[in-house]
């Protein structure tokens, strides 16, 4: 008995196969805990630009917003099923001597890579940037659209 209470029972010394997974679970699970407690302003860095994307049965459509973005920093491509979206984001500066309070804009280069869930029609790209949105319209190519089959 004495020895089971120093050095607990003398089956347990190996462990199960099993228990340093056991114990990395533990650990991760105790730092996904700390994460979700974070304050809701909490800054992180993100991915910019924010992108949504949806479709109808003629093409994709992808928005990302993009403020004080102007098209000619912009460069969009098309290659196979993906999307590239590139440019530079500029920021006026301030003077030299400024202080900042808080600083969650950030201005340099940008480049998103796009997969896009199906074949594409490179050659009918549209693209409109306005009020700090870009909107693409890629059309899907012919042998991607569904086909209505009639039922004899």
């Amino acid at each position: 008995m004495i020895y089971k209470a120093l050095f607990g029972s003398p089956t347990r010394r190996f462990g199960s196969p099993f228990s340093e997974l056991d114990n990395m679970r533990r650990q991760m699970d105790r730092l996904m805990e700390a994460y979700r407690k974070q304050p809701a302003g909490h800054a992180s860095a993100g991915v910019f630009p924010s992108i949504n994307i949806n479709e109808d049965k003629d093409a994709y459509y992808v928005s990302a917003e993009l403020p004080g973005v102007k098209s000619a920093d912009l460069d969009l491509s098309v290659t196979d099923n993906q999307l590239t979206l590139a440019g530079e984001r500029k920021i006026t500066e301030q003077a030299t001597d400024v202080r900042y309070h808080r600083r969650e804009r950030e201005a340099g280069h940008f480049s998103r890579a796009i997969a896009l869930p199906g074949d594409v029609n490179a050659e009918g790209v549209k693209a409109k940037l306005a009020d700090g949105v870009l909107t693409v319209t890629v059309p899907k190519a012919e042998k991607a659209k569904p086909r209505q089959i009639n039922i004899q």
